[in-house]
């Protein structure tokens, strides 16, 4: 891992004695360089036959709090048994731990939370205030469903706390064997800690995505007949997650990134029907960048982002690319979202006095595909460097993907960032590799035929909406 600054957070009570591995590695850092992942790692890469199991079935099973109020412990218990049951259980037995009730009380707490935050949530600092100083931000890429490895990366960054906040960018599930796990335990600190951690969403968290890249067979594996019910439920959920968020009043972060302005036209009133409007979709003969006042009105309430209509903001949010080409053009590989220049990032950072874009959604597969932009093998890249700041892709799951086709893997490593003051605008690199030996599991979807989503999608099997 990259020698670096560690967050210096609030102390953390010690997690549960039941926890099936090494204490220590539920225990988050506190010294002044993260663990080195070799040190961190030895506790959670034992192969499933050596690591012995510590719990009873009636011992695994999680129960929801009586006074439906989160703790450390309950978050961290969560953890371990998850962990463990990706070990030690067939994938059908996943209800003897979390049982369907407790998911239900834990997807329920977490949407109400997600539903009520605005498209692009501010994660204000105030660094003149006694504990800022000691204050960081830690951003989070893609993860895929790869537990271990954001396991690792909670333990590595160190947990969330008073003064270490967390924003996520998109992209839970999918590909990875443990979409579901990783996606609930996100939400569970985000229950825990409303305020510091941040889940936004990602292309991934959508009826089509989930639909083509395992997560929905996943869900019906593990939950048997209620997994419609559970994979509902999800779905319900990614529609809450934020689109962006403003860290600092310095830096802009999104799954995607950019997003074109939608052009307001004078509306037409229909005949003999008081008060209702009906708008056009003129033609766009020339595109140019949105504002964030139109990203905070978008309607981000949908199971696919539309790629036609009105309502493509949030489409361009979560599935568009940067560019070396200058400009602003429609993502024609994708067939949805856009590729803008660095012309456009510069515009986009001066406009709103900004730092940084740190953006997502390009793993190595994508990027081996991409002319003029540098390879993910680190775990992210500085694509724009322009007058006003840069632009950086941070991919979080490392030797991704875990279901590979192709003889030989990219072998990658995963990345996050810190911020920290004064400014939260110098971002600290922390790449890391991939927790090693993965527990064997079956792959959830076709990952040898299955299309690319870096490739043009079948926008006709997306859920249409207006």
């Amino acid at each position: 891992m990259s020698s670096s600054p560690s967050p210096n957070g609030a102390s953390l009570s010690s997690p549960p004695s039941s926890s099936p591995n090494d204490e220590s590695f539920f225990t988050p850092s506190t010294g002044t360089t993260p663990s080195t992942p070799t040190a961190a790692a030895t506790p959670i890469t034992s192969p499933v036959n050596e690591d012995p199991s510590p719990f009873s079935s009636s011992e695994a099973q999680i129960s929801w709090p009586p006074d439906g109020n989160l703790t450390l412990t309950w978050v961290l218990d969560l953890m371990s048994k998850f962990d463990w049951a990706s070990r030690n259980l067939p994938p059908a037995e996943f209800p003897t731990v979390l049982p369907v009730q407790v998911f239900d009380r834990l997807v329920l707490t977490a949407s109400k939370i997600l539903h009520k935050e605005p498209n692009l949530v501010r994660v204000d600092l105030d660094v003149d205030d006694e504990r800022g100083e000691d204050c960081r931000v830690v951003v989070v890429g893609d993860v895929h469903g790869q537990l271990h490895d954001v396991l690792f990366l909670l333990r590595s960054a160190g947990f969330p706390c008073e003064n270490r906040f967390f924003v996520f960018n998109g992209d839970y599930v999918d590909r990875g064997a443990w979409g579901l796990e990783t996606f609930l335990l996100l939400l569970a600190w985000k229950v825990f800690m409303p305020e510091r951690v941040f889940l936004l969403r990602g292309n991934h968290e959508s009826k089509y995505c989930t639909s083509v890249y395992g997560f929905e067979q996943e869900v019906l594996t593990k939950y048997g007949d209620r997994g419609k019910h559970v994979y509902r439920k999800c779905l319900g959920c990614f529609e809450g997650l934020p689109l962006a968020s403003i860290i600092a009043g310095r830096v802009y972060t999104a799954h995607g990134g950019l997003f074109r302005s939608i052009p307001f036209t004078p509306s037409k009133r229909s005949k003999g029907k008081k008060n209702r409007r009906i708008n056009s979709n003129p033609e766009v003969s020339t595109l140019s960048l949105g504002s964030l006042e139109e990203l905070s009105k978008a309607r981000r309430s949908v199971l696919d982002p539309p790629w036609e209509g009105l309502n493509l903001i949030p489409g361009d949010v979560l599935w568009s690319d940067p560019s070396v080409s200058p400009g602003l053009s429609p993502n024609t590989e994708r067939g949805i979202g856009l590729l803008w220049g660095p012309d456009c990032t510069e515009e986009f950072l001066k406009r709103y006095q900004l730092k940084l874009i740190i953006r997502s959604h390009e793993g190595p597969d994508a990027r081996d595909k991409r002319i003029g932009l540098a390879g993910m093998g680190e775990g992210y890249t500085i694509d724009h460097v322009v007058e006003s700041g840069r632009l950086i892709t941070l991919f979080s799951a490392p030797d991704y993907p875990q279901f590979q086709a192709t003889a030989e893997r990219y072998k990658n490593k995963g990345a996050y960032i810190i911020l920290g003051p004064p400014n939260f605008d110098n971002p600290t690199f922390n790449s890391f590799e991939a927790v090693t030996p993965r527990p064997k599991a079956t792959p959830y979807y076709d990952f040898q035929d299955v299309i690319d989503s870096d490739e043009e999608l079948d926008l006709t099997a997306m859920v249409s909406e207006p």
